[in-house]
């Protein structure tokens, strides 16, 4: 995807940036709260950093940073990209969603891609809440071993998690894999591969969802 990246040596286009950063992207409510947990294994999750923030991470010896959010033409993006480069973090574009169901490729890349990757690292999204969540859990059994009736602790209010509403499709997809392998003796990474439907995950609980304001319209998770 090609955006017309800003130049931010401009003046004006770093105001721009900055104030996409704090003000569109409610970076204000994240100045003193990064909603920081210690996944294991040299993993950490956390919210959508500023460029301070960034600078920290390298200081305490961060290696890599996973954005969860992918590549968008906003200034927080591009302050993340250029604080990145600058503090020399290599930064990984790696999108999920908070509302909606991932693909097989995606599920598995995530394994891949947890093994490939340099640590410590730490993977964020807007809030610290969703997409971390999801990819907490797979973290937690692809990576560490953990088994996913546990791992799902990784989306909880703990985290700021919301099960209710549109977020609860990700509760969902771990709790369709649960209630399988009661039945049939399966490991979850086979269960993805082989049994796992998408569209059909994201049907049923499409028919019985009830949306909620909080996570819909006020928080505007993504």
């Amino acid at each position: 995807m090609e955006f017309m990246i800003p130049n931010l040596n401009n003046p004006s286009a770093r105001r721009q940036a900055e104030r996409e950063l704090f003000r569109e992207d409610h970076g204000f409510l994240r100045t003193g709260f990064h909603n920081r947990h210690d996944i294991g294994g040299g993993m950490y999750r956390e919210n959508q950093p500023s460029p301070k923030r960034i600078g920290a991470w390298a200081e305490e010896g961060i290696k890599t940073v996973l954005n969860l959010r992918g590549v968008h033409p906003k200034g927080y993006f591009y302050l993340e990209q250029e604080a990145c480069e600058q503090h020399g973090l290599r930064l990984i574009n790696y999108r999920m969603y908070s509302r909606n169901v991932h693909s097989r490729e995606k599920i598995m890349g995530a394994k891949d891609l947890f093994e490939q990757i340099e640590y410590p690292a730490i993977m964020h999204c807007k809030s610290g809440a969703d997409r971390t969540g999801i990819m907490g859990v797979l973290y937690r059994h692809f990576k560490i071993g953990v088994p996913i009736r546990e791992a799902v602790e990784q989306l909880s209010f703990k985290y700021l998690h919301i099960r209710h509403g549109r977020t609860g499709i990700l509760d969902f997809f771990f709790d369709q894999y649960l209630n399988y392998s009661q039945a049939e003796n399966i490991s979850f990474g086979s269960w993805v591969q082989t049994v796992y439907d998408p569209e059909d995950v994201k049907s049923r609980f499409m028919s019985g969802w009830a949306g909620n304001i909080l996570t819909d319209r006020i928080l505007r998770r993504e």
